[in-house]
């Protein structure tokens, strides 16, 4: 089944779900709520995103740059980094690694780049006991799904769902306490971190002019994946940089405010490099992979360069009506919603990925809400004309010439319209079935009526 023709299937079934739609509308209810308390505590909002937007700009811009230093201080700290050209050339690195650590056991913080190029599997493969640590992460990997949200990875899931779960993979007894259901993955997850061997996490930011990752998060098991193994990795896309250690006064805050309504998430970390003579935690050996994996074509594409601003905050899915109703699992690719339904054709593919720019109601809340003022809504547009334009449909051109030669003509014109007016009555009958011309439209909605007379006779007769 082709990708288009899974995510049909699958929005249809997720759509027709009114619990799960009902859920999901009054989970991002309250996130609107918290999220518009703590944008009012900014003293200039619209400020703070252009402000946003212009440093992500510089930052991208001059990308080589940035990332030359950003590496070389990392390095000057015995930082060992590494740079994946491919998804393949990133597995291939952290395999190496592993390999050589002869490890057997990694526990894993966040990484939505992990997701990206299927991390978990290659290592899995390799025999390798991967466990996820962040509780989301964990909750999802235990029911062997992918993340439903970028920032809420088990957001589609009940207490009630997630206890029985527990019960059945951890041997937890039942409880719908939050707080208990916390501590349940807590007692399971503090063996996996003095266990294993390596910690792999992802970055929120890189800051060149220092040469550090920033972790931010809630829960602190990132500052654990990180602290007690003897081996980091950390995997990070090369949009993540940003210029100056300053800019990260404006953006943990725009981050947490965007991302769960926070002032600022409760654990935020910089990392430096390895564990330092004289230190007396930290890993030894910390290694950093940058990975590519076509973010360099889309650098290259002036007109849409601005999606590589994203900060990953989620905050375009949760006001998105398409995500709202079919689900993050339905887009069938690491990153849903608006900002996936971008950059997933530049990373996997046009033809293949065309799709999800089309399902859209282009509404425009995606850019109206996104703290770095990505112009989501015209790069969908973009999007399907790219496509269009570099494999036309037949039956698209033809509609399309057939459209222009009668708009050029009015006498034509003219006799359509009146022959569209005798007709309507009948479109109902054939609504929906193999006669009905609109088909693709009508299967969903109706088509608008015709007004009983054009503008020109109406202006003629109006005495």
């Amino acid at each position: 089944m082709s990708f288009v023709s899974q995510f049909k299937a699958q929005a249809q079934v997720m759509t027709g779900d009114l619990r799960h739609r009902k859920f999901i509308r009054r989970a991002l209810r309250n996130y609107e709520t918290v999220r518009d308390a703590r944008k009012a505590s900014f003293q200039d909002w619209p400020g703070a995103r252009q402000r946003a937007a212009e440093t992500k700009w510089q930052a991208v811009n001059h990308l080589d740059q940035h990332l030359e230093q950003f590496a070389a201080k990392l390095e000057s700290r015995g930082t060992k980094v590494h740079w994946a050209t491919t998804a393949a050339q990133a597995r291939e690195i952290i395999l190496k690694i592993v390999h050589d650590k002869q490890a057997k056991s990694v526990i894993k913080s966040k990484a939505m780049t992990s997701e990206e190029i299927h991390l978990n599997d290659a290592l899995e493969h390799a025999g390798l006991n991967v466990v996820e640590s962040d509780l989301g992460e964990l909750i999802v990997q235990l029911r062997k799904e992918t993340p439903y949200h970028i920032v809420f990875p088990s957001m589609h899931l009940t207490r009630d769902e997630i206890s029985e779960l527990f019960q059945r993979e951890l041997g937890a007894a039942a409880t719908n306490d939050p707080e208990e259901l916390t501590m349940i993955a807590r007692r399971a997850l503090r063996k996996k971190y003095l266990t294993a061997d390596i910690g792999i996490t992802g970055a929120n930011f890189a800051i060149a002019e220092t040469g550090m990752i920033s972790i931010t998060e809630n829960e602190g098991n990132a500052r654990l994946t990180a602290a007690l193994p003897k081996t980091m990795i950390s995997l990070l896309g090369i949009e993540k940089v940003l210029p100056r250690m300053d800019d990260l006064a404006l953006f943990l805050p725009l981050l947490a405010t965007m991302g769960t309504g926070q002032q600022l998430t409760c654990y935020n970390t910089l990392y430096s490099g390895p564990r330092q003579p004289g230190e007396t935690d930290g890993p030894e050996e910390w290694h950093v992979v940058l990975l590519d994996n076509h973010r360099t074509e889309l650098l290259a594409d002036a007109e849409q360069r601005d999606a590589l601003h994203c900060i990953r905050c989620g905050a375009c899915l949760n006001v998105c009506p398409i995500f709202r109703n079919v689900g993050g699992h339905t887009y069938g690719t690491t990153y849903s919603g608006p900002i996936g339904s971008v950059i997933t054709p530049h990373l996997r593919g046009l033809q293949e990925w065309k799709h999800l720019s089309s399902a859209s109601s282009l509404c425009g809340a995606c850019t109206e809400t996104c703290p770095v003022k990505i112009d989501l809504h015209h790069h969908l547009l973009q999007n399907r004309r790219n496509a269009a334009k570099q494999k036309p449909s037949f039956g698209e051109q033809t509609a399309f010439k057939l459209f222009a030669f009668a708009a050029n003509r009015p006498t034509l014109w003219n006799f359509g319209m009146t022959m569209a007016r005798i007709f309507q009555p009948l479109q109902g009958a054939v609504k929906g079935s193999m006669l009905d011309p609109a088909k693709a439209w009508t299967k969903t909605r109706d088509l608008p009526p015709i007004a009983p007379e054009s503008f020109k006779a109406w202006w003629r007769n109006r005495k």
